[in-house]
């Protein structure tokens, strides 16, 4: 766990340190004026819909690629609710690798383009669950991997948004004994590009 951390902080230590870029946009292939090579996102959906934060920041590397590390507050396993006496206090960590494909050229309407990720994600904290008036606690502390894909369109030079969901699997067996090794997720983001 320590190494993931460490290697991590390295990735992305060697991201922020690198000198800035014309920003290539995602959807077309176009520079835009400027160093618009940063995105700052929200999932605003699940902030709606479930109370769970999550904050990404993408770093565009090229026009067809770009690192993205979130933050995940209150982190839900899948979509679950917190009813009937059940609290998730768990945050996560995420990175992947977005890889944008298609030429986002349209006639009408804003541009956008279909891009798909791997993705390592580590979760950590507690979920508590009262049965019979007896409050069970499950460790959530799990690295996961998986793959996921969404779509991107771009509304004007510094705002973007679109949906996406991926499909993890959890390396823990405290979690698949209370839920599952697999793992939903999805949303819908708003970036702001700077």
């Amino acid at each position: 766990m320590k190494k993931l951390l460490f290697t991590l902080l390295i990735v992305g230590a060697a991201t922020f340190s690198s000198k800035a870029q014309e920003v290539i946009s995602s959807s077309s292939g176009n520079s835009y004026v400027g160093n618009f090579s940063n995105e700052v996102k929200l999932n605003f959906l699940n902030a709606i819909a479930l109370g769970s934060i999550e904050f990404g920041y993408e770093r565009y590397l090229s026009d067809d690629h770009s690192l993205d590390l979130q933050l995940l507050i209150n982190d839900r396993f899948g979509f679950n609710n917190e009813n009937n006496g059940k609290k998730y206090k768990t945050n996560s960590v995420q990175a992947s690798m977005n890889f944008y494909f298609g030429d986002g050229k349209t006639t009408t309407g804003p541009s956008g383009r279909f891009y798909i990720y791997p993705l390592v994600k580590l979760r950590f904290g507690d979920f508590e669950e009262t049965k019979d008036g007896v409050v069970e606690t499950t460790n959530m502390n799990a690295f996961m991997f998986g793959a996921g894909g969404g779509y991107k369109w771009e509304i004007s030079d510094h705002f973007a948004f679109g949906p996406y969901a991926s499909v993890t699997r959890g390396f823990s067996n405290e979690v698949a004994e209370r839920f599952s090794r697999i793992e939903v997720n999805g949303g819908f983001s708003l970036g702001y590009r700077f």
